[in-house]
C-alpha cells in the first residue's frame, strides 16, 4: 500500500450496504468493512477510495488490479472462490434472494409468478437462482436482465415487468427508490442462500490474512463489548481476551504486519460489527432489517469469527 490509500471495489449504489449522499460520501456495511481495513493498516479510516463498479465488471477490476478489495455485496460461491483466481475474507452478511411485486398483482407466494415476467441485473447469481427456481418447478417465465441495477428496479417500477428480484435486503432498500414504495411488497419466500463476503485475489497470503482478521476483529470486539464509545476504557480491561484483542498481550498485529493498536484503530473509525449493522440496515434505518442470521452465535445468529490467540 505504497500509495498510502486503500481502493475498495462497491456497487454503484445500494443503500445499507455502499451509497454515496448529495456530497458524494459513501456509507454502507461494505463501506464500512473497507474503512475497517484502511484503519487497520494507515491507522486511519478516511484513507479509502471507493470505485463504484457494476456487477458485470467487478471480478474483472479485482483480476486487472484496479482495485484492492472487492466489497460489493458478492456472494460466496465455490465457482468464484476456485476458478476466478479469487479469495474469500468471510462472509459480512448473510442474505437470500427474494422477489417483490406490487401489491395490486394479488401475488402473495413465489408459485404464482408462474408465466411472469420478472426484472434483475445481469451477471449476478440472482440471474442464475432465478433460472434454477422456475425451472425446478417446471413453470414458465421471461427474464428482463439488466447491466445496471438502477435500470432493472426503474423497468420494474414503470410496470415493465411483473416481479423483480434480488437479494432480500436488496429489495427493501430499492423499494425506497420507488415512485410508491408502499405499493410493493416482498414475498416471503427466500429461494436461495447468499452468504455476502469481501473478496481479494489469490497469491498475497498477508493481504489475506489482513483481510480475514478485520471481518474476524469486528465479530470479536462486539462479541466482547468492545465499542466505538468505550473503547478507551476497554484498553484497560483485564480480561485476557479482551487484551489480546486490544494488542495489550501478545504480538497479533505484528504476526499479519500490522501495529499493535490495529483492532484500536478499527473499533474508533467503524465501531464493531453490530454498530456497523444497525447504523446501516438496523430496525432504526429506514431499511428496518432485524439481525436475525447475522446476530452473533452467542445471541442465536450464525454470525462466528474465530478467537484471537
Amino acid at each position: 500500500m505504497r500509495r498510502g490509500f486503500l481502493q475498495c471495489g462497491v456497487s454503484q449504489g445500494l443503500a445499507g450496504f455502499s451509497s454515496p449522499d448529495e456530497r458524494g460520501r459513501w456509507s454502507g456495511i461494505d463501506v464500512d468493512y473497507c474503512r475497517a481495513i484502511a484503519a487497520a493498516i494507515f491507522g486511519d479510516g478516511e484513507k479509502v477510495r471507493f470505485r463504484p463498479l457494476s456487477a458485470k465488471d467487478r471480478f474483472t477490476a479485482l483480476q486487472s488490479g484496479e482495485v484492492d478489495i472487492l466489497s460489493r455485496n458478492t456472494t460466496w460461491t465455490m465457482s468464484r472462490d476456485t476458478q476466478l483466481g479469487f479469495d474469500f475474507a468471510g462472509v459480512i452478511y448473510y442474505d437470500g434472494q427474494a422477489f417483490m411485486v406490487r401489491k395490486s398483482s394479488g401475488i402473495t407466494k413465489a408459485e404464482q409468478l408462474a408465466g411472469a415476467t420478472i426484472c434483475t441485473q445481469t451477471g449476478t447469481t440472482t440471474e442464475l437462482n432465478l433460472a434454477d427456481y422456475f425451472r425446478g418447478r417446471g413453470l414458465d417465465y421471461r427474464v428482463l436482465s439488466f447491466e445496471k441495477n438502477d435500470e432493472a428496479i426503474s423497468a420494474y417500477d414503470q410496470g415493465r415487468c411483473d416481479g423483480y428480484t434480488t437479494d432480500a435486503s436488496g429489495l427493501y432498500a430499492e423499494r425506497l427508490k420507488m415512485q410508491r414504495p408502499e405499493d410493493n411488497i416482498v414475498l416471503p419466500e427466500i429461494i436461495s442462500k447468499e452468504p455476502l463476503g469481501p473478496v481479494i485475489r489469490q497469491g498475497d497470503p498477508q493481504w489475506a490474512d489482513i483481510a480475514r482478521w478485520t471481518l474476524s476483529a469486528l465479530l470479536n470486539a462486539e462479541e466482547l463489548g468492545i465499542t466505538s464509545e468505550n473503547i478507551e476504557e476497554m484498553r484497560e480491561s483485564e480480561n485476557p481476551l479482551v487484551r489480546r484483542l486490544l494488542g495489550a498481550e501478545g504480538s497479533y498485529g505484528a504476526s499479519v504486519g500490522l501495529g499493535p493498536d490495529w483492532v484500536i484503530d478499527i473499533v474508533r473509525a467503524v465501531g464493531n460489527y453490530g454498530e456497523i449493522f444497525e447504523r446501516n440496515v438496523g430496525v432504526d434505518t429506514p431499511l428496518g432489517i432485524e439481525r436475525g442470521l447475522n446476530a452473533l452465535w452467542t445471541d442465536g445468529g450464525v454470525m462466528y469469527a474465530p478467537p484471537i490467540r
